[in-house]
């Protein structure tokens, strides 16, 4: 079942916002949504929720149309908008009850709410004395209240120090055991610490649609090496699996192995076979921020 989104498109009048997106998700996965500012994140967020009601294409939730049932939809499914709004005049618990009415949720777990959001010492508390993290955590309880299947959350860490990032994640990593979220960042090493796979949106494209796993070891690998003198590059070139090979500097390399095994070895094989000696050996992979600016060309 989860999410199935299929050629969704989306124009602001001319402007092409979103073009032939198409995707499908599924229970227990942590989904990272980047790209840059205007490519598309927080509109797709906007039509899965509901609140942009005009776009082409299909979704479906748990096989439900969103198009014929949206009401049934936003039943399974908790959004926290990027401004998170609150009501600031309210406690926490009386906040959390009003949201549990407009979801007419019968015998809300609120107790279970708080505690897994972290609130317990807060839910007595005006919202508008609470602290930033504090608020993005009843924004969170406020979206979860009623069990939703679909979690989807918008830059839900922006402004928080650095510990209170670490227990938003800790909460996210959490829910994402048994929900379907989405999460939209535009910090780099936050998708790599939190997420499972990636969606990267370009000019309201999907780019880039990979596990994290696949990013961390991808079918191909590079390694730099410094040896005690200067080889012909074309004598490394006829290792197996080698792509190319650059004389960086001096009697520096850069190889690329179009491979996902560690070719470490291979290169400690050819240092002896040759007489050289090895001064420095690196195993490098492709980071997200370097995959990000590769495709984006930022």
């Amino acid at each position: 079942m989860g999410l199935l989104i299929k050629n969704i498109g989306k124009r602001y009048g001319d402007k092409k916002v979103l073009s032939n997106l198409s995707l499908k998700c599924e229970k227990g996965e942590i989904i990272g949504l980047l790209g840059l500012n205007g490519a598309g994140k927080t509109t797709l967020m906007k039509i899965l929720t509901g609140i942009n009601s005009k776009w082409d294409g299909d979704i479906f939730f748990n096989g439900i149309d969103l198009r014929k049932k949206l009401k049934d939809i936003q039943q399974i499914t908790g959004y926290l908008p990027e401004n998170n709004p609150l009501y600031n005049e309210l406690f926490v618990s009386e906040y959390l009850l009003f949201i549990s009415k407009l979801y007419k949720v019968k015998n809300p777990k609120f107790e279970k709410i708080i505690s897994i959001t972290g609130l317990n010492e807060y839910k007595n508390h005006k919202i508008e004395k609470l602290s930033k993290g504090c608020k993005q955590r009843v924004g969170i309880a406020a979206a979860i209240i009623h069990d939703p299947e679909f979690l989807i959350l918008d830059e839900p860490t922006t402004g928080l120090d650095p510990i209170q990032i670490i227990e938003i994640h800790k909460l996210i990593k959490k829910l994402g055991e048994e929900k379907i979220v989405i999460f939209s960042s535009h910090i780099l090493q936050e998708i790599e610490a939190l997420c499972n796979r990636v969606i990267l949106l370009h000019k309201g494209e999907i780019i880039l649609d990979s596990s994290l796993e696949k990013l961390r070891n991808p079918d191909e690998q590079i390694i730099n090496v410094t040896f005690d003198y200067r080889i012909e590059t074309e004598a490394i070139s006829r290792l197996q699996f080698v792509e190319t090979v650059k004389n960086t500097f001096e009697f520096e390399y850069e190889i690329l192995f179009k491979t996902n095994k560690d070719q470490r070895s291979k290169i400690f094989d050819f240092a002896h076979d040759n007489d050289l000696k090895i001064i420095n050996l690196q195993h490098k992979n492709k980071t997200l921020e370097e995959v990000f600016k590769s495709l984006t060309n930022d």
